[in-house]
């Protein structure tokens, strides 16, 4: 017995069958495209990322002054710490070994064990003294950070004047951003007090101890 062709139904199976393929090929050009996207944005951001670290011992002395016309030399690898009656005046050679320009934005002093300080996860920006201007460390170049504090009333004053005149190490971290705001880092120093040979002088010599990505995963 010969049963005639349904073609409506022929028809309708070709229209979906072609609709299916057409569907699995744009998702996989979708997906491929989207990976693309994220390997280039990847690629873009690795361009604009700054990450800094202690200075070599032979980079230029950076010239320091702060607000009040007190100047300081910053010598590679090194670092100032200096308790006045009204002033506490800190700064610190630094090199950006990143691929973008770093923007200097805050920093925190923390004293105490260095280890308890450096696996402690609660970073956040809101905790961080604000710079009340931006420094910018071009990428593969020297500068320089420097804080200050001013106001004898509150705790930390006194507790960083005397770890300071007790020649007693502490632990500076700097926040900063790429030159667009964004990939947020703070990176940990140890500043370690050192009686020159030559002079007699104290000084502190720097070191990196850690980073941590605010605006994304760690590498950790």
């Amino acid at each position: 017995m010969h049963v005639a062709a349904d073609w409506v139904t022929i028809s309708a199976l070709a229209t979906a069958g072609g609709t299916l393929v057409l569907a699995i090929a744009t998702f996989a050009s979708v997906r491929s495209a989207n990976r693309s996207a994220r390997v280039a944005e990847r690629s873009l951001l690795a361009n604009l990322r700054p990450v800094l670290s202690s200075s070599r011992p032979d980079d230029p002395v950076q010239k320091v002054g702060f607000i009040d016309d007190r100047w300081f030399r910053v010598a590679g690898g090194q670092g100032i710490a200096e308790a006045t009656e009204t002033t506490i005046y800190l700064a610190m050679s630094v090199r950006n070994v990143g691929a973008g320009m770093a923007v200097l934005r805050g920093w925190n002093v923390h004293l105490g064990d260095r280890q308890q300080i450096a696996t402690r996860i609660d970073h956040r920006s809101e905790d961080f003294r604000m710079l009340t201007r931006d420094l910018y460390i071009p990428p593969g170049e020297a500068g320089f950070w420097q804080g200050a504090y001013r106001d004898r009333s509150e705790p930390e004053f006194a507790e960083v004047a005397d770890q300071i005149n007790q020649h007693e190490p502490f632990v500076v971290e700097l926040l900063y951003a790429d030159h667009e705001g964004g990939q947020r880092v703070i990176t940990m120093f140890t500043m370690a007090p050192h009686k020159s040979d030559d002079t007699g002088e104290w000084i502190y010599l720097t070191s990196t101890s850690r980073h941590w990505n605010l605006d994304r995963s760690d590498p950790r």
